[in-house]
């Protein structure tokens, strides 16, 4: 075993220990390209990954526990917590969950789409994340800038509906904790002419940068049968060529009123399936978003949002499960009720937690330095895996 030097301030350890002709070489979890506390056990040859063993347990979110010891209502924060990222996704398939679990079926229609026009921002501000530190784990850093600056405006949206710029419990079942303020509408249209152009901006920064193709559209090849088989979904899956968004395949909310396309991989640069499909998926998506944010400002209709929200939640005995497509795929809640006001057992489904499984699969004879690159396109957030 050869120790690595003294970990000070914002440095990383990487140690290693050779096994005959193999070296075991420890990434992580302080390593900034992990995207978390993830550790990655590589097997190298050289400089060649033979394996790679990915080592989830250092966060302990306890999101299922916490669930059982608080009512329906106090869950909202923990889901936040879950996606910190994705934050508005995460409430919006608990609170369907409980909506279903209660037979809550007539909702106000300007419920749903407030939240439609919710989970699409956050996607959009996820994705932002999402391909500016790729860029950043690549050596691009002009992207990771550009992306944070966009970013921030949804975040500005969310912090003046909700109150918080991260966390926000602002889905309730059976409504919201605010209507939409005076004026709300006209600022996302704001930000949706504003934000177009700058997707051009981006791929002709990045997305179509000869290096990045050269970089990306080679590696972490993972084959439309090798997705299905780990249950990965989401872009993950779409940048493997196969056509599947709960959005469109199970509607919920007003979806199936909403015109938008599903963008998948198409191996432009390289095989289908590689990391710069799943990452141009990303970027695709975002135009798919602007599409339904704009429908949904035109038909944003009137009311109440919260007349047919519950005083009390209180579902019959019984169990439901519901899932929705979150920005890094199928985000599923398992909900059993003993009929009292707390649930009996809460149970996520995490769309990271299934891209990491297949993490060895597609890692298998790539180079060291592009480990970090098959990471980063995986998109993945620690806090929904290790729940």
């Amino acid at each position: 075993m050869v120790a690595s030097p003294p970990v000070t301030g914002n440095e990383y350890r990487i140690s290693y220990e050779r096994q005959g002709d193999d070296l075991i070489l420890q990434m992580g979890p302080q390593h900034p390209s992990t995207h978390g506390v993830l550790r990655l056990e590589l097997t190298l040859d050289g400089e060649l990954v033979k394996h790679v063993r990915p080592h989830i347990g250092y966060l302990h979110r306890c999101f299922e526990k916490h669930a059982e010891a608080m009512t329906y209502p106090q869950v909202i924060p923990y889901a936040d917590r879950m996606d910190y990222v994705g934050a508005m996704c995460q409430e919006l398939g608990y609170v369907l969950a409980v909506e279903k679990l209660m037979g809550l079926t007539d909702l106000p229609a300007r419920l749903h789409y407030i939240r439609v026009l919710m989970a699409e921002l956050q996607r959009i501000a996820s994705h932002l994340l999402a391909v500016g530190t790729y860029g950043l784990d690549v050596g691009a850093i002009t992207p990771f800038l550009w992306c944070f600056r966009d970013r921030e405006k949804i975040l500005d949206l969310f912090e003046w509906v909700s109150g918080a710029r991260l966390l926000y419990n602002y889905l309730w079942i059976g409504g919201v904790a605010h209507d939409l303020p005076a004026g709300y509408l006209d600022k996302v249209r704001e930000l949706v002419e504003y934000f177009t152009p700058r997707v051009k901006e981006l791929n002709d920064l990045l997305s179509l940068n000869k290096i990045f193709i050269e970089r990306t559209a080679h590696i972490g090849v993972m084959p439309p049968e090798v997705a299905i088989s780990y249950g990965v979904g989401g872009p993950n899956l779409r940048g493997s060529g196969v056509r599947w968004d709960l959005r469109k395949e199970e509607p919920y909310c007003t979806y199936d009123r909403l015109d938008f396309d599903v963008p998948v991989g198409t191996g432009e640069f390289g095989p289908v399936g590689s990391a710069w499909d799943r990452y141009m998926v990303r970027v695709r998506e975002m135009l798919e978003s602007l599409k339904i944010v704009r429908q949904v400002i035109d038909q944003m209709p009137s009311g109440d949002p919260n007349e047919a929200m519950p005083r009390r939640v209180r579902p019959p005995e019984g169990d439901a499960y519901m899932r929705t497509e979150s920005p890094r795929g199928e985000i599923g809640f398992y909900i059993v009720s003993d009929g009292s006001e707390k649930p009996f057992r809460c149970k996520g489904r995490s769309p990271c937690f299934t891209a990491i499984s297949a993490l060895s699969a597609i890692s298998q004879g790539a180079l060291v330095a592009d480990a970090v690159a098959i990471v980063g396109s995986l998109d993945i957030v620690l806090g929904e895996v290790d729940r």
